[in-house]
């Protein structure tokens, strides 16, 4: 996954994943109460089980519009300035071909909801077809679903804090691929284009700063709100030391012609001999409320990263 996912497809080609679409039902719901409103949280099979709602308070936090803009995961490999990212893209919620079509080419495994807790197992389709291009570079994969799982699992509320999300995703790599280089983005939000105050949190003064549209990404918790500051979604990651391993980062992206704002945490790794195949687990918490709760809850978690650091369940 590269930045975004707009570009248009034929109508005839977003029905091409009819095929990929059996499995488990990802229709669900889970919700908690958060303040004096609740997070409700959607899943549709139409996404493969990826998240394409969040409200709280009376607003959607999510631009959900074709397969890409969502709240979800996606990974990459093997990334040169010649083949870049969405040449060889695992996504969670389904392909480009897919576009706004009803279907996903991901193929979801399992989905268990209950409560303010949800959990899935999805394998993960290319977001480019065999013989597509992104930016004139060919696709690298040669078929249109991966062999590369994602399994996710969402709880609302964390510690004293019910306004947000607790968020930890496992990339499994399977035992036959052979990389030296994998870019995890373990988690993006498209947000509606009324997010577009960008803030960073700073460790030292702990207090959010004005943030530029850049794009680009930055060392710092990266929050978008809305200009009144009544609502607000960040993303922080506590230190997580893996081998190999870079991160977390954060980037943010404003995309004003099509109307949608972007936020990401990712993680790298890096070795010449081949990286190992397996599971690469990550774990983030997404706070989400007013301007100054995400402020608050990045101020409690900053500096005691311990506490944040088990492992996924």
């Amino acid at each position: 996954m590269k930045l975004i996912r707009t570009r248009a497809v034929a109508l005839g080609l977003c029905l091409g994943s009819a095929a990929f679409a059996s499995g488990a039902d990802g229709d669900a719901t889970i919700r908690a109460r958060a303040g004096n409103s609740e997070i409700v949280i959607t899943t549709t099979s139409r996404l493969a089980g990826a998240i394409h709602s969040l409200t709280w308070d009376g607003k959607e936090f999510i631009n959900s519009t074709d397969h890409g803009r969502q709240l979800q995961s996606a990974c990459s490999f093997d990334n040169t300035p010649t083949a870049e990212a969405e040449t060889f893209n695992p996504t969670e919620a389904g392909s480009r071909r897919d576009h706004v079509g009803p279907t996903s080419t991901s193929r979801l495994l399992e989905l268990n909801a209950a409560g303010n807790h949800l959990r899935t197992r999805t394998q993960m389709a290319f977001w480019l077809a065999p013989g597509e291009r992104s930016e004139g570079q060919l696709a690298r994969n040669p078929n249109a679903l991966s062999d590369y799982m994602l399994t996710k699992d969402v709880r609302i509320g964390y510690e004293r804090w019910p306004q947000v999300l607790d968020y930890r995703v496992t990339f499994s790599v399977p035992t036959n691929a052979q990389h030296t280089y994998a870019q995890f983005e373990a988690l993006t939000g498209y947000l509606p284009p009324e997010f577009d105050t960008f803030w960073q949190f700073n460790p030292k003064a702990l207090k959010l700063e004005p943030l530029s549209y850049g794009p680009g990404e930055i060392k710092a918790p990266v929050v978008l709100a809305t200009a009144d500051g009544r609502h607000a979604m960040g993303i922080f990651a506590p230190p997580q030391v893996q081998p190999f391993t870079t991160g977390p980062s954060y980037g943010r992206w404003r995309f004003k012609a099509e109307r949608v704002v972007k936020w990401n945490c990712v993680f790298r790794v890096r070795k010449a001999e081949g990286i190992p195949t397996g599971d690469y687990a990550y774990r983030m918490l997404v706070p989400i409320g007013t301007r100054d709760d995400v402020e608050a809850m990045l101020r409690e978690w900053t500096g005691r990263p311990k506490s944040l650091t088990d492992p996924v369940r």
